[in-house]
């Protein structure tokens, strides 16, 4: 996407449901993204046994023939290197970028510490060099806010990082939920044509998200959705 008025981050939320060349905009897609998601300071968790990864729902994916966008902070690149160099040299997904450190860009925002805005662009660039170092591929120039927080400040400070902030319009309620019906529940009754989805892919934050897209990947199937990565929802439209 362009950059923004008066400089500002552009944020895509959703295929516009209106509109569109050829009709394409009321098409029955539908992108499931996944937060991959781990703070700058929580490396004694994972060094004592915490799991921020989630290589069964990952797996999942590739069995069910699922494209998907990962939006993965660079902590949590740094943490599982493999991992990440798997997902993104898999052509089913695109890795895109949820911040290095995890931290909110605006405030309150769920308790997350703050970035400065001074530092808001050096993180984002943090992350896509932790990738780098990582070996992964099929990057996009995406970001996404931690928590979603952000104000006009946060646009205009995180222009210079060429990125497009990506919301959503459809929140799966996995974060800490145990209930995988509730939350194939939420997106089910949520989803609709062009809608995008954020679940995660952190097995200590969202442990019942596997369960969940069991069930998820193949109603929306059977609804006649087909499911695709944000680069090509937001090629037919957005905010």
């Amino acid at each position: 996407m362009a950059p923004g008025p008066a400089g500002r981050t552009p944020v895509f939320e959703r295929r516009a449901t209106e509109g569109g060349g050829a009709g394409r905009s009321a098409e029955k897609v539908v992108a499931l993204t996944f937060d991959a998601d781990m703070t700058a300071d929580q490396g004694p968790r994972a060094a004592a046994g915490e799991r921020f990864d989630n290589p069964g729902l990952v797996a999942l994916l590739r069995r069910s023939n699922v494209p998907s966008t990962v939006f993965m902070t660079g902590r949590w690149a740094e943490e599982y290197p493999e991992q990440a160099k798997a997902i993104g040299a898999d052509p089913l997904f695109e890795v895109a970028n949820h911040s290095y450190s995890h931290h909110a860009f605006s405030s309150p925002c769920y308790g997350l510490p703050v970035v400065e805005k001074a530092a808001m662009t050096a993180d984002v660039e943090r992350a896509f060099t932790a990738f780098r170092k990582a070996g992964v591929r099929n990057v996009v120039p995406y970001f996404r806010f931690p928590g979603g927080c952000y104000d006009d400040a946060a646009l205009r400070a995180l222009a210079p990082a060429n990125v497009t902030a990506v919301q959503w319009d459809v929140v799966g309620g996995d974060a800490f939920a145990t209930d995988a019906d509730a939350v194939a529940d939420q997106v089910l009754d949520g989803v609709r044509p062009g809608s995008l989805v954020v679940l995660h892919c952190t097995r200590s934050a969202a442990p019942a998200t596997e369960a969940a897209v069991r069930r998820i990947v193949p109603e929306l199937r059977a609804r006649g959705y087909r499911f695709v990565k944000v680069s090509e929802l937001m090629e037919d439209g957005g905010r």
